[in-house]
């Protein structure tokens, strides 16, 4: 595997554990759209694609694009003003980010952008950043490589030089998709079959990122 010089990002279940936030506001537009709330873990297991994607997966098929756009707006609406309430960055993430701060790094999440930033602003994570984009950001969300191929010409890495690095199968497709190191974090909720998407190499921390690096910053 080549030496990394520069790192893409996920967000949810990868630099922040923002499960009980995205569930608790899922379960709060299912509740208001009179349907029954779900578990936990069903509710993170939608999560990695996007907002539409996720309420499209909490209605279920059979639901009309008009209720679809209904729940959407309330599931933004709710998660807004929630998105911090249990949100944390896992334990590890800013000691590593710090490490690697000579390094280029980018966040690419299926998030909306203008959620992402305030995420991380609230959490005191934006400036080891040198560019946060969202699934908002581009005219297709991860794992479609176009975001990820326009980081990498933004901080004029190569493909091959640089990890994507998250939790979920959209990550490490995005990472195939885009000709990237596939870096896979064994801790996170996103869907993941490591059988069928196994990524290059995993880490347990994201403290273990630094020894992908060459140590000589670009």
């Amino acid at each position: 595997m080549p030496l990394v010089s520069a790192f893409v990002f996920d967000l949810d279940g990868t630099l922040i554990d923002s499960k009980m936030d995205l569930v608790f506001s899922v379960n709060a537009m299912l509740r208001d759209i009179g349907r029954e709330t779900l578990p936990a873990d069903t509710v993170a297991s939608y999560v990695g694609h996007g907002a539409p994607k996720l309420v499209a997966s909490a209605l279920g098929p059979g639901a009309s694009e008009p209720e679809l756009q209904k729940a959407l707006q309330i599931f933004l609406a709710h998660y807004d003003v929630h998105k911090l309430d249990a949100t944390r960055a896992y334990d590890g993430v800013e000691q590593a980010l710090a490490a690697l701060a000579d390094y280029p790094m980018a966040v690419l999440s299926n998030k909306p952008v203008k959620m992402s930033e305030e995420i991380l602003d609230g959490l005191g994570l934006t400036k080891y950043f040198r560019r946060i984009y969202g699934g908002d950001s581009f005219a297709k969300k991860k794992p479609d490589p176009a975001g990820a191929q326009s980081i990498l010409q933004e901080l004029r890495v190569k493909p091959g030089g640089a990890a994507m690095v998250g939790d979920s199968d959209v990550d490490i497709q995005t990472a195939r998709n885009a000709g990237m190191v596939a870096v896979g974090v064994t801790y996170g909720f996103g869907k993941h079959d490591a059988t069928l998407e196994p990524a290059d190499v995993y880490v347990h921390s994201l403290l273990q990122l630094k020894d992908l690096t060459n140590g000589s910053a670009c």
